[in-house]
C-alpha cells in the first residue's frame, strides 16, 4: 500500500483548551471545564441507558464508598475475567486501575482494605455511556467532542497497555452490544453480488466464548483468541488477534470481511475493501482506541472439523539441559506452524509445557509432523530431561476450547509484559541466546503465526508486517502483590526494561504484538507498526481530524503529554 497523500485537518481551536504552555489539552474530571450536571442531563435525554459511574473493581471492600457492595462477592470472583468483563469500571490487569504520583504514592483500590483503609477512583473513567447502540455510541462521541473531553473505549478490559482507562476521564463502554448475526451468503457492502462468504457480524460487546458456542451451534468455527472474555470486535481484531487457528487460517484481521465504526466527527460508517479502504486497512492492526469506536466486525467462518491435540511436558535437572530443550523447540517452531500446529506453552528452568493443535488432521499425520521433536527430546534423556507426549483426537475446534481453555486465569493479578513476534531467522540463528532469556524470565510462547500467517501479503492489512515473518510469539513478565510500594514496583519494572534490550538486541528486525506488549518497548513505533507507521498515521489524520481516539502507544500518541491529556501545536 502506497503512503497516502496528507490531508488536511479541521479546524479545533473552538474546542479546545489551551494552557498558558501553548499546548491544547483535553478536558479532566478535576478541571473547572468539566461540564456541569445540566449538561449530563442533557446527554441522558440522548441515551437510551442510565449514565453509568464506573467504580474500581474493590469498592465493594470499603462500605463508606459502596454500602451495599458484596465484598465477599469481589474475592471471589477476583481472577474471573467474564465477572470482571461485566463492569464498566474493572479492568484485566488491577494495576491499571491505579494512578502513581510523583511522590511516589499510590491511588488504588484493593479487595484487601487493611492495605491503605481507602479507595480511590485512580484511573478508572468517572462517568460515562452504556453504549446499547450506534446511536448511543455517536451521543457519548458528540458529547466528549463538545465538551473537549478526555475519553475512553472500553469493552471487556483485557489491556496490558491500559488503554481501556484514564484519569478523570468520560467512557464510552461497548460491553452490552452483544448481536450475533450468522449469514451463510453475506456480500461485503459495495462487493459484485457473488462475492460471497460464509460470515457472522459480532456486535462490539461480543465475547469470544459466546462467538464460539454460537458459531459451533451452526456448525461452524472462527478464528479467534484463546480466553472466552476477551472482546471480539475491540482491541484484539485491533492489534492484529492471533489465534492457535492463526498457523491454518491467518489472523483475526486477516478473516474480517467487514467492520462498522463511528467516528469523532459521529458519523457512522460500514467499511470493507470497496468502501472507505484505507480505514478497513489501518483498522485491521493499526491499534485500538484510535481511529474511531467499532460497532461490530464481519468474519469469515468455517466449517467446523475435526482436531488433533497434541500434548509435551518434561522437566529438567538443571537449568542448562532446559535451555537446550527450548533452544531445541525454537528452531523446531517454523516446521510446527508449517504444518499447521497452533498452541501455548510456558516454561521455567525446571520444565516446559505446552499444547498444540491442528484442524482437519488425521492421525497419522499427526504422528508423522510431531515425532521428530518427541524423539529429539527423548534423545535429551542424558542430560537430564524427562519428557512425555501425546497425541489425542477432538471433534472439533470448540471441544478443544473448552476443553483446554474454560478454566484458564489471566486476570486479577498486577502484571506487565513484553513479547517478541520472533521471525523465521531469529529462532534458526539466535535459538540459544533466547533460549537463555527465555528460561531465565519463566516466559511463555503462542505459536500463533508461521504457516497461512507468512504466506498473506505484508502490506493486506495495517497490522504490523514483522507476523508475516514470525513464526513465534515469546513473552516474558512481571507482576506483583496489592500495596507493593513504588520502588519495588519500579525495580521489577526495571528487570522488565533489561529483558526488552537484551531482547531488542538479539532480534532488531523483529517486532512486537501491539496487545501483548509493554509501554517501555524501544522504539514503538516501529516494534508495534513497522513500515506501516507513516501511513497509519495519514490514515489517523483523515478519520480523527478532531484527535479525539488517542491511547497509549497509538498512532500519532507520539504527539501528546505521558498523560495524552495535552497536545502540542
Amino acid at each position: 500500500m502506497k503512503v497516502l497523500a496528507t490531508f488536511s485537518l479541521l479546524a479545533t481551536c473552538a474546542l479546545a483548551t489551551t494552557s498558558s504552555s501553548g499546548q491544547e489539552c483535553l478536558c479532566t474530571s478535576d478541571q473547572s471545564c468539566w461540564p456541569d450536571a445540566s449538561d449530563f442531563s442533557e446527554l441522558q435525554e440522548q441515551v437510551s441507558q442510565p449514565l453509568i459511574y464506573p467504580s474500581p473493581t474493590a469498592s465493594a471492600c470499603y462500605p463508606p464508598l459502596d454500602p451495599s457492595g458484596n465484598c465477599t462477592e469481589v474475592i471471589e470472583n477476583w481472577t474471573d475475567g467474564t465477572w470482571r468483563a461485566s463492569m464498566p469500571g474493572s479492568m484485566e490487569a488491577p494495576n491499571f486501575e491505579t494512578v502513581v504520583f510523583s511522590n511516589g504514592t499510590i491511588a488504588a483500590c484493593y479487595p484487601n482494605a487493611t492495605i491503605t483503609g481507602t479507595c480511590e477512583q485512580g484511573r478508572v473513567p468517572v462517568i460515562g455511556v452504556d453504549a446499547r447502540s450506534v446511536a448511543d455510541i455517536q451521543a457519548g462521541v458528540n458529547f466528549a467532542v463538545k465538551h473537549n473531553l478526555k475519553l475512553v473505549v472500553k469493552n471487556t478490559g483485557h489491556d496490558y497497555l491500559g488503554r481501556s482507562a484514564a484519569q478523570g476521564s468520560f467512557v464510552v463502554w461497548t460491553h452490552n452490544i452483544n448481536n450475533i448475526t450468522f449469514n451463510p451468503t453475506f456480500v461485503p457492502q459495495g462487493a459484485p453480488a457473488n462475492e460471497t462468504y460464509a460470515a457472522v457480524t459480532l456486535g462490539a460487546g461480543v465475547q469470544w466464548g459466546d462467538a464460539y458456542a454460537a458459531a459451533y451451534e451452526t456448525g461452524h468455527m472462527i478464528v479467534g483468541a484463546a480466553i472466552a472474555s476477551i472482546g471480539t470486535s475491540g482491541g484484539w481484531l485491533a492489534g492484529g488477534g492471533h489465534s492457535a487457528l492463526s498457523p491454518t487460517y491467518g489472523l483475526g484481521v486477516d478473516n474480517a470481511l467487514e467492520i462498522s465504526v463511528v467516528l469523532s466527527s459521529g458519523e457512522y460508517l460500514t467499511v470493507n475493501n470497496c468502501q472507505n479502504s484505507d480505514l478497513f486497512w489501518a483498522l485491521r492492526g493499526g491499534g485500538g482506541g484510535t481511529y474511531g469506536i467499532v460497532t461490530s466486525v464481519t468474519y469469515r467462518t468455517y466449517p467446523t472439523v475435526p482436531a488433533q491435540l497434541y500434548l509435551f511436558e518434561a522437566n529438567a535437572t538443571n537449568p542448562a539441559a532446559m535451555v537446550e530443550l527450548v533452544g531445541g523447540l525454537l528452531q523446531a517452531q517454523t516446521q510446527f506452524t508449517d504444518d499447521g500446529w497452533g498452541g501455548f506453552g510456558s516454561m521455567n528452568n525446571k520444565s516446559l509445557n505446552f499444547f498444540y493443535m491442528s484442524p482437519n488432521m488425521t492421525s497419522e499425520t499427526a504422528n508423522a509432523t510431531t515425532q521428530p521433536w518427541t524423539d529429539y527430546a527423548l534423545s535429551l534423556e542424558p542430560l537430564g530431561i524427562s519428557s512425555s507426549a501425546s497425541i489425542i483426537p477432538v471433534p472439533s475446534w470448540f471441544d478443544f476450547f473448552e476443553e483446554v481453555f474454560a478454566t484458564v486465569i489471566l486476570t486479577g493479578a498486577n502484571v506487565m509484559i513484553t513479547s517478541r513476534l520472533l521471525s523465521r531467522d531469529s529462532v534458526a540463528t539466535e535459538y540459544v541466546a533466547l533460549a537463555e532469556l527465555l528460561v531465565t524470565c519463566q516466559g511463555l510462547f503462542n505459536t500463533v503465526a508461521g504457516g497461512k500467517v507468512n504466506q498473506i501479503d505484508p502490506n493486506s492489512a495495517g497490522v504490523n508486517p514483522a507476523w508475516r515473518d514470525a513464526v513465534v510469539e515469546a513473552i516474558c513478565g512481571i507482576t506483583w502483590e496489592d500495596g507493593a510500594s513504588t520502588a519495588e514496583i519500579q525495580g521489577m519494572i526495571d528487570e522488565l526494561k533489561t529483558v526488552i534490550a537484551a531482547m531488542n538486541v538479539l532480534t532488531p528486525l523483529d517486532g512486537a504484538y501491539f496487545n501483548e506488549a509493554s509501554l517501555f518497548e524501544i522504539d514503538w513505533q516501529k516494534t508495534f507498526f513497522g513500515s506501516h507507521y507513516a501511513t497509519l498515521k495519514d490514515v489517523k489524520e483523515k478519520y480523527d481530524p478532531l484527535k479525539l481516539f488517542v491511547v497509549a502507544e497509538g498512532v500519532g500518541s507520539e504527539d501528546w503529554n505521558k498523560q495524552l491529556t495535552c497536545r502540542s501545536f
